[in-house]
């Protein structure tokens, strides 16, 4: 095989290395950026579920005002019946007073309906708050495994580096650059083998001289096609 295209087509499987660190990069973040995510939506609730608590506890608190001017105003009356002179005074009073005990009757029933509410969101509030602090607790844990895991694949990532600029420094600046050329579209299809008379970048059939030569393996090939460098698929010539 061509020197040249051999040092091409191993260029080709150091780009590919370099850039499946990416994706492994990305799926090791993921465990800890999940963790953080839930931890944000469990402050949020936790937040949401107090700012509630507050508003229920504030109507309950006017709802409570309200029942006691009501008893107020009951008591008040019951003097006033000693005092009543005409039977119109005496309707009025009692339309008064039947208001009133509605308006009582209303103001329990809804102190009722938000100590409920209120019970209900505080166990909630203690669930989520035990949830949350759980998370916190094992937050360093796994920062501390994502950041192992990191230091180990920048590690590897490093030397893959240090391949490539091996390869690189040794390659004919023409052929290097021609790569490159091809490669800003190829990406990490710059380079690929030919089967059974196909390009496996395009999947196009090649001719028989275009086969002929990437066969001989003693230039470097491109694919009418499509313009990616072709190489013998491996048992292919076979």
């Amino acid at each position: 095989m061509n020197k040249h295209l051999k040092q091409l087509i191993d260029l080709s499987e150091v780009d590919k290395e370099i850039d499946a660190f990416e994706p492994q990069i990305d799926e090791v973040n993921y465990k800890y950026e999940a963790a953080l995510a839930t931890k944000d939506n469990l402050d949020n609730e936790i937040s949401s579920l107090e700012e509630e608590m507050k508003n229920e506890e504030l109507k309950k608190h006017k709802n409570e005002l309200h029942l006691a001017e009501l008893s107020a105003k009951l008591e008040e009356n019951k003097k006033k019946a000693a005092e009543i002179k005409t039977e119109r005074e005496m309707k009025s009073l009692q339309l008064e007073e039947e208001i009133a005990k509605e308006q009582v009757t209303f103001a329990n029933e809804e102190i009722v309906r938000l100590d409920k509410l209120i019970t209900a969101k505080k166990e909630k509030l203690e669930e989520l708050t035990q949830t949350r602090n759980e998370l916190d607790a094992n937050l360093s844990a796994i920062k501390a495994d994502v950041d192992e895991k990191l230091a180990s694949i920048e590690k590897a990532r490093h030397e893959v580096f240090a391949r490539k600029e091996k390869l690189v420094g040794g390659m004919n600046q023409k052929g290097l650059a021609f790569y490159q050329k091809i490669r800003r579209w190829a990406k990490n299809t710059t380079a690929v083998a030919v089967k059974e008379q196909a390009c496996m970048g395009c999947f196009m059939h090649v001719n028989d001289k275009v086969y002929a030569d990437v066969i001989k393996g003693e230039e470097i090939v491109t694919c009418p096609h499509c313009g990616r460098i072709l190489y013998m698929a491996e048992g292919e010539e076979a």
